[in-house]
């Protein structure tokens, strides 16, 4: 039996081969119904899993962010805000690295092309906020907790792009690396008695 576009989640046929065309014609020059006939499925089908092109590679935003959320609120207790990040960051992480041949190309597509980039930050500061509001739900002040998780998914996605870049690693690794250089820049910190005129 033939597996059905989109029938189980982001990373399927019709989300691959829908990547696929982006890459070959660009976002802009690809239309729906060219999405929906590589895919072997009518437009009317397509719009029925999708509002617009666009979120054919934001699909997997909704599985990332409550694997993200879910993590958080389970993480062991005693751990601190960045602890407690890193281990939401794997958990997606793994998510990432199952759907490998969907996640690069779709990252690929994103960087050329404008008005995804714009989505993507739009989707970013949506998951920002999400993982803000769920290390506030473990008693995290609530200015550290907006701080903590911008600056996590900043790492996070440094991570990512290292993975890409260089496969070798998983990107576990790339997440434990990334974190400790963080480290390193937040001991690196100079006291703002230090600089001239405070």
């Amino acid at each position: 039996m033939p597996t059905k576009p989109w029938s189980r989640g982001p990373w399927t046929v019709g989300a691959s081969r829908t990547t696929e065309l982006y890459r070959e014609r660009g976002f802009d020059q690809t239309t729906t119904a060219e999405i929906a006939a590589r895919a072997g499925v009518n437009e009317r089908t397509f719009f029925r899993h999708f509002p617009d092109k666009r979120e054919v590679l934001f699909d997997g935003q909704a599985a990332v962010r409550a694997a993200l959320v879910e993590a958080v609120a389970e993480s062991p207790d005693g751990l601190r805000p960045f602890e407690i990040l890193l281990c939401a960051f794997r958990k997606a992480g793994r998510i990432l690295e199952e759907n490998r041949p969907f996640s690069e190309p779709r990252l690929e597509v994103i960087a050329v092309t404008p008005a995804l980039r714009e989505r993507e930050l739009a989707k970013a500061a949506s998951l920002t906020e999400a993982l803000t509001q769920a290390l506030r739900q473990r008693d995290v002040d609530d200015r550290l907790a907006g701080l903590a998780a911008q600056t996590g998914w900043a790492v996070f996605h440094q991570a990512v792009q290292a993975w890409i870049d260089d496969p070798s690693h998983s990107l576990d690794a790339h997440l434990s690396r990334t974190f400790e250089d963080l480290r390193t820049l937040s001991a690196a910190v100079p006291s703002t008695k230090a600089c001239p005129g405070s």
